[in-house]
């Protein structure tokens, strides 16, 4: 008799799963809270998977095998709590596409900060260097639609803590953690130390001949990295990290303006004024890209070109336009504050900051220094923003109360001069005025345009 798979959630990561699970012979159905998107109700329809929208039926997701749970979807949701009461198996994406990826290979990325582009970053320097790789995860294809429509050699695969929660055997054979720090609190019981358990999972079941990359001067992943009762596991893969404080044997380092990358018997360097990425924090999303392609063999030559001619993603640290001397930045992307932390960190210029959205219990207290040494005005963009004038009302003025993206943008020129940065970094979730972060970074694209 077929496995019964219900998958939660219909969205990329649900829709794909479900292709993937019928392709491998499961009796599969999905079901959802809310509406389809029509692209994937399409989808569903065209394989001829049954499914539900709107409320799921509880009978049904409760006759399930396993079930396959979207990563946007709370363990305090109700349907959730009655499936962990009745003991069945909950599994994520990443894990389904994981049993069916065959002899390929995973580079798989996480972190509070830094993960997108890294992961760009990495899959940008394989097919330079001829590896046929797909890009996957929280960024491009959903991994498990992936592994179903176009199977390939080599998957990068950005990763959040979400989908590590529900691994079970998920392995990859190079795993990066860029960094941690408090983010997505209101997911772990606003436990920092359960979020960090959760993003070393990468590691989980690694084994000796892999590779685990992670960064040296970050606090707490060298509080945590040899300590399996805090973690929960040994960790059992070659560890290999990211620094500029000292110079590892194997790993990568940063001394006097070169970077120095090895992995085997020699080194890899090359001028850092030669990154595309500019911007201390890219200089660590850099080292750790170079040590993967280092393990995979890529060509010193090839990793050297990728390096310089790597294009920025859409929404971070996009250069948008440039309007009579004044500069529009969209780092619509930075959707916590530490992000918005590393991008005020590369600002040359006096900067004018658009802060602002849906606040995941944001400290503000992390970026006061750099605010008062960068920042000369501040436009919100929310529909709460008390939390930012009681931050900086007494360090920063103006601060100016907007409600949409062509609003914060005229504000923000307003009060700028001839020289100086409009810097998109909200700091926080975009759904309380737009449907996401990349709806909120095009409608800034769209008002700066229009000038």
């Amino acid at each position: 008799m077929k496995k019964r798979l219900v998958i939660l959630g219909g969205g990329e990561s649900g829709v794909g799963a479900a292709l993937l699970a019928q392709k491998a012979g499961y009796d599969v159905s999905v079901s959802d809270e809310s509406s389809l998107k029509d692209n994937y109700r399409n989808d569903l329809r065209q394989a001829h998977i049954s499914f539900k929208e709107n409320g799921h039926d509880l009978d049904k997701v409760m006759a399930a095998d396993e079930i396959m749970k979207s990563p946007g979807i709370p363990e305090k949701n109700e349907t959730v709590r009655q499936i962990r009461k009745a003991g069945i198996p909950i599994i994520s994406e990443i894990e389904l596409a994981f049993r069916y990826k065959g002899d390929s290979k995973i580079i798989a990325i996480t972190g509070s900060n830094g993960k997108t582009t890294t992961t760009a970053l990495t899959w940008h320097i394989m097919k330079k260097g001829g590896v046929d790789a797909a890009l996957v995860g929280n960024i491009g294809y959903s991994f498990a639609r992936q592994v179903a429509e176009d199977p390939k050699p080599v998957y990068v695969a950005e990763i959040s803590s979400f989908q590590l929660d529900d691994i079970h055997a998920f392995r990859p054979e190079i795993a990066i953690l860029t960094n941690i720090t408090e983010d997505h609190l209101d997911r772990y019981e606003y436990q920092f130390e359960n979020y960090i358990r959760s993003k070393f999972r990468i590691a989980m079941n690694q084994r000796p001949e892999d590779h685990f990359i992670y960064c040296a001067d970050d606090q707490v992943t060298m509080q945590f990295i040899n300590q399996p009762k805090k973690i929960g596991f040994n960790i059992q893969s070659k560890q290999l990290p990211f620094t500029m404080k000292s110079e590892p044997k194997n790993g990568a380092f940063i001394k006097d303006g070169d970077m120095y990358v090895r992995t085997g018997e020699e080194f890899t360097s090359m001028s850092v004024y030669d990154f595309a990425l500019k911007g201390k924090h890219n200089q660590y999303n850099t080292m750790a890209a170079c040590v993967a392609a280092d393990i995979m063999d890529i060509r010193k030559e090839k990793i050297r070109e990728a390096v310089q001619d790597f294009k920025n993603l859409e929404h971070r640290m996009e250069p948008v336009a440039t309007v009579r001397g004044v500069e529009f930045i969209n780092d619509s992307k930075a959707t916590n504050v530490n992000s918005t932390w590393y991008a005020l960190e590369s600002m040359t210029r006096p900067t004018i900051l658009i802060l602002g959205g849906v606040d995941k219990g944001n400290d503000y207290s992390l970026i006061t220094e750099l605010v008062k040494e960068k920042v000369r005005a501040i436009i919100c963009l929310g529909t709460d923003n008390r939390k930012i004038h009681e931050a900086f009302g007494n360090i920063v003025s103006p601060i100016v109360n907007t409600g949409s993206a062509y609003e914060a943008v005229h504000a923000a020129y307003h009060f700028s001069t001839k020289g100086d940065v409009v810097l998109l970094s909200p700091a926080c979730a975009s759904f309380d005025l737009f449907k996401n972060y990349e709806d909120r970074g095009n409608q800034f694209k769209q008002a700066v345009r229009e000038l």
